[in-house]
């Protein structure tokens, strides 16, 4: 038999894709692209817009594909799966754990022919360990932790993934040395709270994680996918100064740049605290590159504290900026709080940022023309190779020579955004 997975959302459901593609095709299974016997659809939920997207995507694969194996997993499902459980099209309902079980459930089903769920009390299953191995040369992600804790008003995934539950230190570091000693120059930490890994386990935290992932020979690149503000202490400082394999970009979402409005999200932090870290961060790496996520059009957001927002930003100096519109997710404090913000207006303040965050981006690759700089190119096209530096600029390369998956030494010559273009010098 063969099979499809499609995949929207975080990093984190891009790794447990990776984990469900591994187990199938270990299984004697083929990947394709349509008319496929089985269909995966790993969910998101984070906003409306990805519930419409994957209530949307499951629609489609029932028309396309009218006689698979149906299965829904992730968040979409974990939240929405009395809904789910009402279309006799979907085959296997699966939520947040359980994803490393594919096979036994598609066993099942083929066996008994009636709709399956496993939709479990979130918040008393322990962490579901997985390991893979098949991404590409280039970067493999590693999920270390699963779920959060912090409860931001507006947030629906604490009850979408649980509780924090961290992968075991010793599987960590095994899962990242088989990645290494398998040719990947570059790891990428990931979770849904990234930063709180350890939280649940004994002698071990997330600096300590990072020191001991830095001594694994052969490893070119660690970067961290995201970690809260909150999380940048003085331990992670150290370890951020003087290990040179973590790379010169972190993410770190600060959701508004107004503290009012932050105090509202349940966020732990205000904007004196934030900007006082990051200026803590560039002491220590001075070109280090930092993108962010915001959200804008929040329930009492007005235009006085979304300028606020603005004047933040413009002091930060942030490398990206990912904007969202305030989206309401039923069962959140912020889905009942008042002044709720037109849809027109959110639409205006999310251009106005957009608009911004280029201006920042292309500031920061300025920086770095006529200097040499280092990446490894993930794919050619058009006679040029495209790959990333550690810093996450954007690089295209013009050659005719095959060097996808090597470090490439070039220099920086201009800037044709989203790229720099970079000539090689080695």
């Amino acid at each position: 038999m063969n099979f499809l997975i499609l995949t929207l959302g975080c990093k984190v459901n891009t790794y447990e894709s990776n984990v469900m593609r591994d187990l199938l095709l270990n299984d004697g299974y083929k990947e394709v692209a349509k008319n496929a016997d089985i269909v995966i659809i790993n969910t998101c939920t984070v906003t409306d817009t990805a519930d419409s997207k994957s209530l949307k995507l499951i629609r489609q694969q029932i028309r396309k594909n009218p006689n698979c194996i149906l299965i829904v997993v992730g968040c979409y499902a974990q939240i929405n799966h009395e809904k789910l459980k009402d279309m006799e099209d979907v085959s296997i309902i699966i939520g947040n754990h359980d994803k490393s079980k594919i096979l036994d459930y598609i066993k099942e089903y083929k066996k008994e022919g009636k709709q399956i769920s496993k939709i479990y009390n979130i918040n008393e299953v322990p962490f579901e360990s997985m390991s893979l191995n098949n991404f590409n040369k280039t970067r493999a992600f590693v999920k270390i932790e699963d779920g959060c804790e912090n409860f931001c008003s507006y947030c629906i995934i604490p009850y979408s993934r649980g509780k924090v539950r961290s992968k075991k230190c010793v599987d960590v570091i095994e899962e990242i040395t088989t990645l290494v000693n398998g040719g990947h120059k570059e790891i990428v930490l990931t979770g849904i709270h990234t930063g709180h890994y350890g939280a649940d386990l004994d002698n071990v935290d997330f600096s300590m994680l990072l020191e001991r992932i830095c001594q694994i020979k052969g490893l070119e690149r660690l970067r961290i996918s995201s970690i809260e503000i909150t999380e940048l202490n003085d331990k992670f400082m150290n370890v951020l100064k003087n290990n040179p394999i973590i790379v010169d970009h972190i993410h770190i979402p600060i959701q508004s740049g107004c503290t009012k409005t932050l105090k509202e999200m349940n966020r732990k932090y205000d904007v004196e605290y934030f900007i006082n870290k990051i200026n803590e961060i560039r002491k220590i790496r001075n070109d280090i590159s930092i993108s962010t996520d915001l959200i804008v059009g929040f329930p009492n957001e007005t235009e006085e504290d979304f300028n606020e927002t603005i004047n933040t930003i413009n002091m930060i100096r942030f490398s990206k900026i990912h904007v969202f519109p305030y989206s309401v997710r039923k069962g959140t404090k912020a889905e009942l709080m008042p002044n709720q913000i037109s849809e027109n207006i959110k639409h205006e303040r999310v251009k106005k940022i957009m608009e911004l965050s280029k201006e920042l981006e292309i500031e920061y690759m300025n920086k770095f023309i006529n200097k040499e700089e280092v990446f490894i190119p993930e794919i050619k096209k058009d006679n040029c190779l495209i790959g990333h530096t550690g810093n996450y600029l954007l690089v295209k390369m013009p050659t005719d020579m095959e060097l996808t998956h090597n470090d490439i030494q070039v220099i920086i010559e201009k800037v044709e955004y989203p790229y720099v273009i970079g000539k090689l010098t080695k």
